[in-house]
């Protein structure tokens, strides 16, 4: 029986290698495709986190500088991929680890230790050489041919992943500066499209600029991760950019008279773009309501307007989605564009 004690606790170490690796296995291949083939599930349970702590730790560093936050987006990526390379490559070891007879040493009768399985489970998952340990039955020959596979898929993933993303950051910068081309205001944006007649020249550009803003909350959905991409410039933010344009729709479709107003379908599609943006946020309401658009700018460009009221209370029935997308700007350190500030 004393014999049989230490056996025992042997197998039970093994057991245990076993349901460790299988574990980090499943959780890792779960985190990643949930983070990269389920474009309406966001990012995956260890990812998600992972950003989150990434950011609020460069937040606390940043001390409202704002400098170092320009580095949160590459930095979340990174950590994000080091994550996934790291427990793939722990779950196969491990898995291993719970076979003594698993691998074999060519080069010698020698057991294969910790460093050893390491390392055969690294050159199998990113290349197709064979290094100085091999699989000694059908099993294990098994195991590292998907030990292989899993390197081959997560390396197409990644790259079409960050491919992805970096398009989606493109996509960011691309919609702030046309956006903010055409005003830093909302008021400065409404006055742009004015004729001296109507409005209805903001046709155009408002259907383009809601196109644009639609395919961005459904990237921001698939790939949370663009949340983190912070510019270093306001002429390049998209929050400050949809915060611009969505107090310039809500101008144009609720302040203006109707004889002058553009397109009813097009404010109608650009409200819902922003809404759609503003639901993929990642930030909590501000405590308070964005500040009102200043209505005086335009009655001296000779806009007519409808009454105060009227418009007051439009905006009022906004006030979640202004707060929330107040949120989002405050969130990653800019301020909210006003004539105020101008």
């Amino acid at each position: 029986m004393e014999s049989l004690v230490p056996l025992q606790a042997v197998e039970g170490v093994r057991l245990l290698y076993l349901l460790v690796g299988i574990s980090l296995l499943t959780v890792v291949i779960t985190d990643l495709l949930w983070t990269i083939l389920w474009t309406n599930g966001g990012a995956g349970p260890l990812t998600s986190p992972l950003m989150r702590w990434t950011w609020r730790g460069l937040r606390t560093v940043d001390n409202g500088k704002s400098r170092v936050l320009t580095l949160s987006g590459p930095l979340v990526l990174s950590l994000t991929l080091g994550m996934w390379i790291v427990l793939l490559w722990a779950g196969w070891t491990f898995l291993f680890a719970s076979d003594a007879t698993a691998l074999n040493y060519t080069r010698g009768p020698s057991p294969v230790k910790w460093v050893g399985r390491g390392y055969f489970v690294a050159y199998t998952l990113f290349t197709m050489g064979n290094g100085d340990f091999s699989p000694t039955n059908p099993v294990w020959r098994t195991v590292t041919a998907l030990t292989n596979a899993s390197g081959m898929i997560l390396i197409t993933l990644v790259v079409t992943y960050v491919i992805s993303v970096l398009r989606g950051v493109v996509n960011k910068q691309s919609f702030a500066s046309s956006v903010l081309g055409v005003g830093e205001t909302s008021e400065a944006f409404v006055r742009t499209g004015w004729n001296g007649d109507h409005l209805q020249q903001h046709d155009l550009p408002i259907e383009s600029f809601a196109s644009s803003l639609s395919t961005l909350a459904a990237q921001h959905k698939a790939y949370p991760v663009l949340h983190y991409y912070r510019s270093k410039r306001a002429q390049r933010a998209a929050p400050v950019a949809v915060a611009v344009f969505s107090d310039a729709v809500t101008i144009l479709h609720s302040g203006i008279d109707s004889e002058q107003r553009p397109n009813e379908p097009v404010l109608e599609t650009a409200q819902s773009s922003v809404q759609d943006y503003v639901q993929t946020a990642m930030s909590p309401p501000a405590d308070q309501t964005p500040p009102r658009p200043d209505l005086d700018r335009l009655r001296d460009a000779y806009i007519p307007l409808v009454p105060d009221e009227e418009f007051d209370e439009e905006l009022e029935s906004l006030s979640e989605r202004r707060r929330e997308l107040l949120g989002v700007v405050e969130n990653q350190e800019w301020q909210w564009p006003s004539e105020q500030q101008q």
